[in-house]
């Protein structure tokens, strides 16, 4: 008998999850976030792939797995740290970005070397080069399907 397609979608799902947790724990015991922890780091990579290198902080929640307040918390830390700063935004002055400074760049840059040569190992040294292109666009196909189904 022929799986269902609720069966399909439970099976995709719980791999695709599986491997995300293993591979988080494993980039999260990492010994290359120094100064800042990985969720820290999320949010200088977010920062710097915006075309401003600034967002807006609903927006940067769009791209991260935390609470609003967390976020908010985070980047208040970040904020002392020196790596990002608060400004008024220039398209609408009651709202504020988040905008990721020049030595948040040189922090993200110097650990993303690290972290993109620990995701060719750990993803790129399981999958050949078809593989990689595969699952990069099923997921990007997943993703981007989420605001044309209902709920």
């Amino acid at each position: 008998m022929l799986p269902s397609s609720t069966e399909l979608a439970v099976g995709a799902w719980e791999a695709l999850f599986r491997s995300q947790v293993s591979l988080m724990r494993r980039f999260t015991a990492d010994d290359i976030w120094d100064p800042i922890g990985v969720r820290e780091y999320d949010v200088l990579f977010t920062l710097s792939n915006s075309e401003t290198r600034a967002l807006r902080l609903h927006e940067l929640n769009e791209e991260i797995l935390l609470s609003q307040p967390s976020l908010s918390r985070m980047c208040d830390r970040l904020t002392a740290l020196g790596y990002v700063a608060r400004q008024s935004d220039p398209s609408d002055k009651r709202g504020t970005v988040i905008c990721l400074t020049e030595a948040g760049a040189h922090v993200q840059k110097k650990i993303g070397r690290r972290h993109a040569a620990r995701i060719r190992r750990y993803v790129g040294g399981a999958l050949n080069a078809d593989e990689l292109e595969t699952l990069e666009s099923l997921c990007t196909k997943l993703r981007l399907a989420q605001t044309d189904i209902e709920e």
